[in-house]
C-alpha cells in the first residue's frame, strides 16, 4: 500500500459497513466501538437457535475477509483504525460462548479488548504475517479465541 491515505466516506457501502456504519469513526478508541456494535448484533439474534447464530457468525467472518479488504485496498491502508467489522464480527462471535449474564458479557468485552490491543502471540504474529482482509479478520478472531478460553478457565477456577 502506498503511504498517501484516503479518507473514508460514509457514502461508499463498503466504508459503511467496514466502519460499522460510523463507530469506527469514532476518534477514542474506535475498536471498542465496534466491538460494541459486536454486543449489540448478538443481542438482537438472542432469540435465535445456537446453530443460527454460528451460521450468523461465521457469515460475519467470511464477509469481513472481503468487506475489510476491499475497504482497506480502497483507503489505500492495512487495517485502517476505522474498519471495526473484525471487532464487531469477533466479540459477536465470543458471545456464543458465553452465559447470558451481564457479569459473563462485561468480563468477555473486557478481555477482548485486552486481547485484542495487547495482542500476545499468537495473535501478534498473525497481525503480522498475514495481511489482506483475511489479515485484517484473523488476529480478532485469534483474539476472539484466546478470550473464549480465558473466560472458560475464569468461570472453572472461580
Amino acid at each position: 500500500m502506498t503511504s498517501k491515505k484516503i479518507k473514508p466516506t460514509m457514502n461508499s457501502p463498503i466504508h459503511f459497513l467496514a466502519f460499522c456504519g460510523g463507530a469506527g469513526l469514532i476518534p477514542l478508541a474506535p475498536g471498542t466501538f465496534g466491538s460494541l456494535v459486536g454486543v449489540l448484533v448478538f443481542w438482537l439474534t438472542l432469540a435465535a437457535a445456537d446453530s443460527i447464530q454460528l451460521l450468523i457468525a461465521i457469515g460475519l467472518f467470511f464477509t469481513g475477509i472481503w468487506l475489510c479488504g476491499e475497504s482497506s485496498k480502497i483507503l489505500k491502508a492495512h487495517d485502517h483504525p476505522g474498519i471495526v467489522w473484525d471487532e464487531m464480527a469477533a466479540m459477536y462471535a465470543v458471545l456464543i460462548f458465553q452465559p447470558i449474564s451481564i457479569k459473563d458479557w462485561l468480563l468477555a468485552f473486557i478481555l477482548f479488548r485486552i486481547f485484542d490491543i495487547w495482542k500476545p502471540w499468537p495473535i501478534s504474529f498473525l497481525d503480522k504475517k498475514v495481511s489482506g482482509g483475511l489479515g485484517i479478520m484473523v488476529d480478532d478472531i485469534a483474539a476472539g479465541a484466546a478470550t473464549v478460553f480465558t473466560c472458560i478457565l475464569w468461570r472453572f477456577y472461580f
